[in-house]
Order: C-alpha cells, then structure tokens, then sequence
C-alpha cells in the first residue's frame, strides 16, 4: 500500500518532532508498505532553525535534517515546498501519484487539491480541544484524534460535527531500548506556552502555563530531582528554580533526534504536567513524548487527561490530579523501581507499539 504522511518536521526540526513523525513513518515501513513523507511551509517565517533560535523563510537546515533522518531509517520518499513554492525533493503531485492512504497529521488541509488523488483521506488530530474549537475545515474520509475521549460524554471537546475514532500516537520499540537509568531526574520535555490561549462558550483554555503552577511545590515533597527541559517565553525561571525545579533548555536536550533520545534515556522517569486544555475538557489525551520514555523503560507520571480510562495506571504508568497524588505516585514508583520500569516497557509493547497501532488503523480503514 502506497501510503502519504503530511506534517510539519521540516519546519520544527528538533529532535521531538523527528521522533513523533518518524514513529509513524518507521511503523509504516515495517508493515511493508511505501512511505511518502510531504511538507509545506504554507507562509512565511515558517521555519525554525535551532542553530539560531529563530524563525524565517531558509529551510534548508530542516530540509537537510529531514532528509538525513529518513535515510537513517532507510526511507527515502520526501518533499517539501518552500514559502517560494521551491520544491526540495519530490513535488506534490508526484508525492500523490497511486497513493492509497493519505494520513494529515499537521499539514492542516495543505495538501486538499492533492489529496484528491488518494483512495482514502484521514485526519490525526494531535491537539484535542484546539482543533475542534477552531474548526475542521478539510474534508477527509475518517477523523482520528490521540484524545481518547473525544466524542464521548466524558469529554467537553467539541465535535465540530464530525465523527472522531480514538487512536495512539505509536511508538517503534527498535528505536528505544530499555537501558539501565543514567541519572537520578525525573524529567520532561516541554513548552510553556506553545499557543495563544482560546475562548469557547465563554471559558478560555490555556497551555501548561495555567497547570503547572499547581505543582509549583511538588520539589520540595519528594526525594528525587525533578527537571523541566523547558522553552517558551515568560517562563518564571526564578519562581520555579526556587521552589526546587532543576530547569533546562529544551532545544538543547531535544536539538537532535539522538539528543532526545539520550535526555530520555538519562532520566529517572517522566513527571508530565500536560496543558490546561487537555485537563480541563478531559479529552483523554496521551504524549507520544511519553510513550518514547516507556518503551526506554522509564516509569511515566503523568497528570491525568482521562487517558486512565484506557491504559493501565499504577505500575508503569501512574495517573495524577493533585499535587498529595504526584507526589505519592513518585514514592510508588521509588519504593519498586525495576517493577515500575519492566512495567513502564510493558505497556508500550502492549498498547502503543507500531505493529499493535497501525495495523488496527490500516484495518479499520478496510485496506
């Protein structure tokens, strides 16, 4: 099966997005199937270079990353069109030609005229709750979102008239062995505020900038270190660094795919705090950040978006909503650690592996 992925790594080529995008390239792959990876940059200043820490029309630090991280999973098939309409790599139409599946997973209905050409369209809405409140305007044959809950009862997202089916964001195991722990943290990757907050129905929704702050104190609870590898502007250094926050900059620790991988592989576990929109509307969101730390056997903390309603909590991975909770879930963890890791490893081969995910999606689809 001939099969098109279009998102947006070329633009944010930090060592995060390679991993994200390239678990679903890489799964695909491994299921025998032809992956085609398409990107454009769709305005201008699209395009983040981490050498610089800025925005602007020059790609080519991303279109080189981009090309040498394919190549290193053995993938080939890519392109990307500049605010120009330069073409690097394959164009569109070529990129289209005899696909089957289409899957927009942050091209943002780019690519509509060309994905015309595909049997099958999808949508993976990776940020529940924005998406719907802002609107779906592409038409595609199915809807996916990672908020689990989206389309229930149990969620307030709305469902912009649309029929949403729940999927994981996969991950491939080959890509993260679960190796002994070489630091003592407790870690994440994070942005403060990686949207403008949004109003919907009179109540305004925000980013972990309106959760953390509930958690300020947590530090000074519990034994182990816990680090924030952080960007975003208006952060409060000082404010979190004294009440016991270890803080890092987070296009350091995620500049390159092996930097990513090597942060997490050098953390204890994971502490998550998740942003407000995904807690406030119970959406049942889960991390792919945090599926690569379980499938490197770091136990997962996670403050809870109604994703315990669909995978197993308390070994592994723990679910919290209050600061008395975070605080036990690290002493549950601390008190049988390697259980905690086997099970950590365990809850990725079950539930969020490659060959577990995808296949359920090729299926459902009918191919």
């Amino acid at each position: 099966m001939r099969i098109v992925i279009g998102s947006y790594v070329v633009r944010f080529p930090l060592g995060g997005y390679l991993s994200w995008v390239g678990q679903w390239l890489h799964g695909f792959a491994r299921l025998g199937h032809e992956v085609t990876l398409v990107e454009r940059a769709g305005w201008r200043d699209a395009c983040f270079d981490p050498r610089t820490g800025a925005m602007g029309d020059d790609c080519a630090y991303g279109v080189a990353t981009v090309t040498a991280f394919l190549e290193r999973l053995g993938l080939s098939r890519f392109g990307f069109e500049d605010a120009d309409g330069r073409t690097y790599g394959l164009t569109a139409t070529g990129a289209f030609a005899g696909a089957d599946l289409f899957v927009d997973m942050g091209a943002h209905g780019s690519f509509a005229e060309e994905a015309e050409q595909a049997a099958v369209r999808i949508l993976v809405d990776g940020e529940p709750g924005y998406t719907q409140m802002k609107g779906v305007a592409a038409d595609y044959d199915a809807y996916y979102t990672v908020g689990l809950n989206v389309g229930t009862s149990r969620s307030t997202v709305p469902t912009a008239g649309v029929e949403w089916r729940p999927i994981f964001d996969p991950v491939a195991l080959e890509l993260y062995a679960p190796l002994p722990p070489a630091g003592d943290a407790y870690t994440t990757v994070m942005s403060w505020q990686a949207h403008g907050r949004l109003e919907h129905d009179g109540r305004v929704y925000g980013q972990k900038d309106l959760e953390l702050p509930k958690f300020l104190d947590l530090p000074g609870r519990v034994r182990p270190p816990l680090e924030l590898a952080i960007a975003g502007k208006h952060v409060p250094r000082a404010e979190l660094e004294g009440a016991g926050w270890r803080l890092r900059d987070a296009h350091a620790a995620s500049a390159t795919f092996d930097a990513w991988r090597d942060y997490i592989a050098g953390s204890r576990g994971e502490l998550a705090v998740c942003k407000q929109v995904f807690v406030a509307t119970w959406s049942g969101w889960f991390s792919d950040r945090s599926a690569c730390y379980l499938a490197s056997g770091r136990p997962v903390i996670m403050q809870d978006t109604g994703f315990s309603e669909h995978l197993p909590c308390g070994e592994g991975l723990h679910a919290f909503s209050t600061l008395d909770e975070a605080a036990a879930a690290i002493e549950a963890v601390e008190a049988d650690y390697r259980r905690n890791a086997l099970a950590a490893r365990r809850i990725a081969e079950e539930y969020l592996a490659t060959d577990v995910v995808l296949p359920r999606l090729v299926s459902e689809l009918g191919f």
